[in-house]
């Protein structure tokens, strides 16, 4: 890889200081990201029962709203279902809205019934980009409920823990996640590209992922949802050109740039080093949300993952840093 070129000259390299520029309007943002205050507005009060269902079955007591609503508090301040019951049900007492608050057997129940809205319309806390945008895209790997290490080395107890892949794709000018996807432990980060595309609505300029998406197939799906986007995937250390291809695509563009000039010229040229900024977003995600799934069920773990890619948006929305990079002078 081309940042281990110079690995034995590290300590010579200086590390690169960025300044925030906005530091007084972020302090205020991150301030307000840990508050209290809310507000119910009367759409929301009087959706907050749910409708009178038109078909036979019993009739639900509270909206999808009142859940999300419960399930998002919870999640951003680390609550367990019991705890989210209780937090709500103050909060509401200290406003002065009369509304019931659902337990959390309900919570555990509607969470695993729970349909994921359509990201496509609704509104997740992202900001509405203008023009064609950037997209990066990336997976990480979310831990499930099981027993530990230390029960399957010292008792023999089979370890249920298992992975969950969470995929993303990030709108590089916003810093938003406009699309996301969870799969097994077994999906291929390229079979994903197209349920990712599925999501976003807007033309894509530029589409950037990692060596895990170099295949023929992700620049096929790239190129039936924008045929005019710009696909910068890094190719294996080992492709080749295609003699037959003609004219030359973007992957053989891509691997001769590579055989002539060098990964990193190629990577500078194509501006491949903003696929970084999915990867602080993969870091953000674990840091604020968390690194393990709570929920057992496969369908509440992406309604789970779908309420923390949503809160997350609106952390971000709330402060969101301008930083430069600072000029070193040289003796």
């Amino acid at each position: 890889m081309p940042f281990k070129h110079n690995a034995c000259h590290r300590h010579h390299i200086g590390k690169m200081k960025l300044k925030v520029t906005n530091w007084s309007e972020y302090e205020a943002g991150l301030r307000h990201r840990g508050s209290l205050t809310l507000w119910m507005t009367p759409e929301a009060l009087s959706s907050w029962p749910a409708p009178k269902r038109t078909t036979p079955g019993g009739q639900p007591r509270y909206s999808d709203l009142a859940i999300e609503t419960a399930l998002t508090l919870g999640l951003v301040f680390g609550l367990r279902l019991r705890q989210t019951e209780g937090f709500l049900a103050s909060i509401l007492q200290l406003m002065g809205v009369v509304l019931a608050v659902p337990d959390h057997s309900t919570l555990s129940r509607r969470t695993g019934k729970r349909q994921s809205p359509d990201r496509r319309q609704d509104d997740r806390g992202c900001v509405p980009a203008k023009g064609p945008i950037h997209v990066l895209i990336d997976s990480t790997g979310s831990q499930v409920y099981g027993a530990g290490q230390l029960l399957e080395e010292k008792h023999g107890v089979k370890s249920r823990r298992g992975w969950r892949k969470l995929h993303l794709a990030l709108d590089a000018d916003s810093g938003d996640i406009i699309a996301h996807v969870m799969t097994d432990q077994e999906a291929g980060d390229a079979s994903q590209v197209e349920p990712l595309l599925d999501q976003i609505e807007m033309p894509i300029s530029q589409f950037t992922a990692d060596g895990a998406y170099d295949s023929n197939p992700s620049y096929k799906v790239v190129a039936r949802h924008s045929a005019d986007a710009a696909v910068v995937i890094s190719p294996r250390s080992n492709a080749l050109e295609r003699p037959d291809s003609h004219p030359a695509s973007q992957r053989d563009r891509h691997i001769a740039a590579i055989n002539a000039d060098g990964r990193m010229k190629w990577q500078i040229a194509t501006g491949y080093g903003k696929r970084s900024l999915v990867e602080i977003a993969i870091g953000r995600y674990k840091s604020i949300v968390g690194r393990r799934l709570r929920a057992r069920s496969f369908v509440a773990q992406q309604t789970e993952v779908d309420i923390g890619c949503a809160a997350l948006n609106r952390m971000m929305a709330c402060a969101r840093p301008k930083s430069v990079r600072c000029k070193t002078v040289t003796a």
